[in-house]
């Protein structure tokens, strides 16, 4: 992933824009109005407007609407199970990891310098 904020920005801008546009169309599919879904979800027809606009709105709402629209075995799925990672049970000892530790910098090999070769 860049490191370039600008670049995550027009990332997240570009993904949030797709899924709305997804979420526009399973929408229209099941023949469902901005208003009757936002009377299902317990969310105003601005919300799902907004999202399908790719405009954003909390994860709450994003939830809800994929949840009238049955797509929550789908909203699981997007993240991996991380209770399967049978590499790191095995390095962990079969204890589960209780906190992130961050990496060590590399360091540096030290050079071949020895007294006497600063004038060359």
């Amino acid at each position: 992933m860049s490191t370039n904020p600008d670049a995550l920005i027009k990332t997240v801008s570009h993904l949030e824009s797709q899924l709305g546009d997804r979420l526009s169309k399973l929408r229209l599919s099941r023949n469902l109005t901005r208003a009757q879904l936002a009377k299902e979800t317990g969310t105003s027809a601005r919300t799902v407007a907004r999202l399908e606009a790719g405009e954003g709105a909390s994860l709450d709402s994003f939830i809800r609407i994929l949840l009238a629209l049955n797509m929550e075995s789908n909203l699981l799925g997007m993240l991996p199970d991380p209770a399967v990672r049978p590499i790191e049970r095995v390095k962990l000892r079969g204890r589960e990891r209780q906190r992130a530790r961050p990496r060590q910098a590399e360091t540096q090999p030290a050079s071949q310098w020895a007294w006497g070769d600063e004038d060359e």
